[in-house]
């Protein structure tokens, strides 16, 4: 019998890879106990980048879903993971260092076990400060090795990098395969190599599914040494996403190696809550295509997750690109033409900038250039006219050092410019910044939270957290859910008075107790403006007033916990008694 080979589920990864949204955290506190009652983890991967700002996004707490998504795993004795991206912490930019370091003391606090430290660029800068972070804290730094594929990136490049962040401290090492495109034999030579020269040091293995090179990927880093697996279940595995426990399970065991038994019944019981949280609300914001699995991700080299972006980035040009070509009396492009052309772009345009490999945020550097070059080649211009600050600042070493040197054509652009480059650690581009953010809070009388963590979320995620605290998060989002519901809808070919119909079918009406004037809000200031679509009320809130012919005002109330689906009456309008004054569809079951 060979090796036990442990399985990690990427729960949080399977959302990214699949959509715009992740769960709830009413929704993550629910599926946890089925998720412990399968039985094969060893670890859960609970947070992250996404995952916080989604939070925020929702108008909710993130720390607060941490926190109870993470309790029940520590209690069951599995240990949580999360994704950071070493410079960039948990966003798509630079942070300050003392950001930094505050995160793993949150992090830590919240119950969080091992942060996954990547760099985009696999900048040794950029990871080791945050393993010493991670260390002080008393969390397990599992540094990571971002993996493509190109002619720089071999393996006595990444055992490179692996022997520079297991001298710092680092205990494991992932591999970071974020666009399933790692060729297996190569992935296998390189867990040996890093196991002869390291045996005590965990590999951990983070493969996706799209261009289907996973399964025979894990198979070799089990043979030569790695000792978890990130895996995915049903029904977010495969496509974009990761192979299936099941699956991994199946083919490890038939190869000799010890893996741990699956509870099927509670498979299925997690299989099925995930697909209601789908359901529910989160399949709205999924795009199809993620679910497919293509072999065309294998040219380009771009993530799997990036196909959504992508096919709406050309729908949105594609009519413009048509209309160039009509007039210059050219034959029109399909969208598979214009994929094909913008995969050969990013083919082309990849190894001039230096070869970063192809992940958050450098894959979406990569792909606006190509998309950018390939407008102007249409209009028959010149390539690389217009290169955002973001790529320019990736370009010229801001972030860190490229894998691969840049084409001459490149670096004479950024002279003409008069840009200059940098070899300057990177971090020494970005100053600490908390005590701003600690007198903001004060001044806003908002609570720094336990442990700081709510200074914390201020310092990483600035805009997003303002917009939580307002309430202005809280609306927005309720009100793209409610278009995206429509657009649904609409998809299916039902009429504006077909869909109101539905709505209304689905909700209840809030009825008009007796005549009245409508009021919103009885307050010294005067009422305020009508509920907008898809606001949330509950039980026992107050849905509006009746200003009626004596004079009182009447409290009008749902009874229930719903969201709004339609306003029938307006601010001020004079309804009689019975009649329906909006309509509320009930969320009771998912609150």
């Amino acid at each position: 019998m060979k090796k036990e080979i442990k399985f990690s589920l990427v729960y949080r990864d399977m959302w990214q890879s699949s959509g715009k949204y992740q769960p709830r955290v009413d929704q993550l506190v629910r599926v946890a106990p089925l998720i412990i009652d399968m039985g094969c983890f060893a670890r859960v991967e609970t947070n992250g980048g996404a995952f916080e700002q989604v939070n925020l996004l929702y108008g909710e707490n993130p720390n607060r879903a941490v926190r109870a998504f993470t309790r029940p795993f520590h209690e069951a004795g599995i240990q949580t993971h999360m994704l950071d991206r070493g410079l960039n912490a948990l966003r798509m930019y630079p942070v300050p260092a003392d950001v930094r370091r505050l995160m793993y003391r949150v992090k830590h606090a919240q119950g969080v076990d091992i942060t996954r430290i990547f760099c985009g660029l696999n900048e040794t800068r950029n990871i080791i400060p945050s393993i010493k972070y991670a260390l002080e804290a008393g969390m397990i730094p599992q540094a990571t090795l971002c993996i493509t594929y190109s002619p720089v990136h071999t393996v006595d490049y990444y055992a490179g990098i692996a022997d520079q962040l297991i001298a710092a401290g680092a205990p494991e090492i992932c591999l970071k395969d974020m666009a399933g495109i790692g060729r297996p034999a190569m992935l296998g030579r390189l867990v040996k190599r890093i196991k002869e020269k390291h045996p005590d040091v965990l590999i951990q293995y983070h493969g996706h599914s799209g261009p289907g090179l996973s399964m025979a990927s894990i198979l070799e880093v089990c043979e030569n040494g790695a000792d978890i697996i990130d895996v995915a279940m049903e029904p977010m595995s495969w496509g974009k996403v990761h192979p299936d426990v099941i699956s991994v399970q199946a083919m490890l065991r038939d190869a000799g190696f010890q893996v741990p038994y699956i509870n099927m019944k509670a498979y299925m019981e997690t299989r099925s809550m995930t697909q209601s949280f789908i359901d529910d609300f989160l399949g709205y914001f999924m795009d199809p295509t993620n679910k497919h699995m293509s072999s065309l991700l294998l040219k380009c080299g771009l993530p799997g997750g990036m196909m959504g972006s992508m096919m709406a980035d050309l729908k949105g040009v594609h009519a413009g690109i048509n209309m160039l070509l009509k007039g210059q009396g050219k034959p029109e492009l399909s969208l598979d033409d214009l994929l094909v052309m913008l995969f050969d772009e990013v083919e082309y345009v990849w190894p001039k900038l230096g070869y970063p490999p192809l992940v958050t945020p450098f894959s979406q550097y990569v792909k606006n250039v190509a998309l950018m070059n390939l407008m102007q080649l249409v209009k028959g211009e010149q390539r690389w006219t217009m290169i955002d600050n973001h790529t320019w600042d990736m370009i010229l070493g801001k972030s860190g050092r490229l894998p691969g040197p840049l084409a001459p054509e490149i670096i004479e652009l950024a002279h003409q410019k008069g840009y200059e480059f940098t070899d300057a650690d990177p971090q020494q581009n970005y100053p600490d910044a908390l005590d701003q953010y600690r007198k903001e809070m004060a001044d806003n009388g908002w609570d720094c939270g336990p442990d700081d963590e709510e200074l914390f979320e201020l310092a990483m995620h600035d805009r997003q957290y303002r917009d939580y605290k307002s309430g202005i998060a809280k609306k927005r989002f309720e009100e793209e859910l409610m278009r995206a519901k429509d657009a649904s809808l609409a998809k299916g070919g039902l009429s504006e008075d077909a869909i109101r119909k539905l709505k209304r079918a689905k909700a209840d009406p809030i009825i008009a107790p007796s005549k009245g004037q409508v009021l919103w809000e009885v307050s010294v200031e005067g009422p305020s403006s009508a509920p907008f679509i898809g606001r949330k009320y509950q039980h026992d809130e107050v849905f509006c007033y009746l200003s009626t012919p004596w004079g009182e005002y009447e409290k009008v109330m749902t009874g229930f916990t719903g969201r709004v689906v339609e306003v029938c009456a307006k601010q001020g309008d004079i309804v009689n008694k019975g009649d329906v004054i909006a309509y509320v569809e009930r969320t009771d079951i998912f609150a």
